[in-house]
């Protein structure tokens, strides 16, 4: 299937791993346009490799802070002419449970989780409107759609979802779509669930054969076909959506 992406611009923050990096690649892989942001230059490095021949820029911003945010944004549109689709991927869990849970631990979950997509698509949009519309894909978690997971990143994932709902009723006017994807469980080297898996394989396991129906944890891959799809004019029909993709493991209907 043609997805329509070929020739857009596409910014991609959080783009230097794991899912990041897989969307990045999913998105040059249909003919988009990809800036790739992320705050350090040596992943971006390694993703521009992968990327190949496929037209791109690179961009080293903190989209956690609104300088960052702003120079993300205003980078995209000097070298590439305007924004077309926002993937807003950032994301990052604290404190693992109420006990641990600080005020600054909260403050971060929020400010790594949900302030990272806020600042991105508030920034974007208005060069969005300019073009005739498009696409904004925030990377929730379905720890976003029910209970689990850290209690701050539960709730900042919560507040991603809200978001990205009130933005789509907001901006259907314009033209732009807003959405949210909801990974459960990926695995990826590095990641935490790498981490996880190294420190107590035998839990793990049981974890997966427990927890997840389809058996086993999900990949980049996976998701990044999902967001390519949503992101994309196919999905010309779905805003305000929240997508699992979690090989059956949330509850939430």
């Amino acid at each position: 299937m043609d997805l329509g992406l070929a020739g857009k611009v596409c910014l991609v923050s959080g783009a230097s791993r794991g899912i990041g990096r897989a969307i990045a690649i999913a998105l040059a892989r249909e003919g988009g346009i990809v800036a790739a942001v992320a705050r350090g230059r040596d992943d971006l490095e390694v993703l521009g490799k992968q990327l190949g021949g496929a037209p791109h820029i690179t961009i080293v911003a903190d989209v956690g802070t609104a300088d960052g945010a702003q120079h993300a944004v205003d980078t995209c549109v000097r070298e590439l002419g305007g924004i077309d689709v926002v993937i807003a991927n950032v994301g990052k869990s604290f404190a693992r449970d109420a006990h641990d849970l600080t005020d600054e631990d909260l403050a971060k979950s929020l400010d790594m989780n949900l302030w990272t997509a806020a600042r991105i698509a508030q920034r974007a949009a208005p060069h969005m409107i300019t073009r005739g519309g498009g696409s904004i894909t925030m990377t929730s978690s379905i720890w976003g759609r029910e209970a689990g997971g850290a209690p701050g990143y539960n709730v900042a994932k919560a507040g991603v979802i809200a978001l990205a709902k009130a933005l789509a009723r907001d901006y259907a006017k314009d033209g732009i779509r807003v959405n949210t994807v909801a990974p459960g469980s990926i695995l990826f080297p590095g990641g935490g669930w790498d981490r996880r898996q190294q420190a107590d394989p035998a839990g793990i396991a049981e974890f997966v054969q427990r927890d997840i129906p389809m058996g086993r944890f999900g990949t980049p891959e996976e998701v990044a076909d999902v967001v390519a799809f949503v992101a994309s004019p196919r999905a010309r029909w779905i805003t305000g959506a929240t997508i699992s993709v979690d090989g059956g493991q949330s509850h939430a209907f």
